[in-house]
């Protein structure tokens, strides 16, 4: 497989509840709702696989970023959460009417690292590429087969 290149991800599940096994090449993942939304909790939530595949990606993209300049990172932790605001409560939005999703991510970086390294690699994170997907606009085809 090339360096970047996406493989197809099939999603299969019974229609009888929320758990679905996900298939990603060789690798098999669940995803399932809480007990608490009717789910089995066989597997993360669809949103917080979501929030996996950004922490994922930001932690890679700094630790590529830190390796290319030699700097002293040594671990990268990423916290992630969603929920839904009120858009009226977001100053720098621009949607300004109903509700709007808002993804708050915390980035602690391990090392002996400068101010100016710090506030670089958190510049850096947001420049991740699924940062740049899900802050971009996106057109999904969907079509039955």
């Amino acid at each position: 497989m090339e360096k970047g290149e996406v493989r197809s991800v099939l999603v299969r599940g019974s229609a009888a509840g929320f758990a679905q096994e996900i298939h990603v090449g060789s690798h098999r993942l669940h995803a399932d709702e809480p007990a608490t939304s009717g789910g089995t909790d066989t597997g993360p939530s669809p949103y917080n696989l979501l929030l996996a595949a950004l922490g994922a990606c930001t932690s890679m993209t700094v630790g590529m970023y830190a390796r290319r300049k030699a700097w002293p990172l040594e671990e990268v932790t990423v916290q992630l959460r969603h929920s839904k605001i009120h858009a009226v409560d977001c100053a720098e939005c621009e949607t300004k009417e109903g509700m709007i999703d808002r993804i708050e991510r915390d980035i602690h970086f391990s090392g002996l690292l400068t101010a100016e390294q710090r506030s670089k690699l958190l510049e850096i994170a947001n420049k991740c590429p699924v940062h740049r997907t899900l802050t971009s606009e996106i057109d999904i085809k969907t079509r039955e087969v």
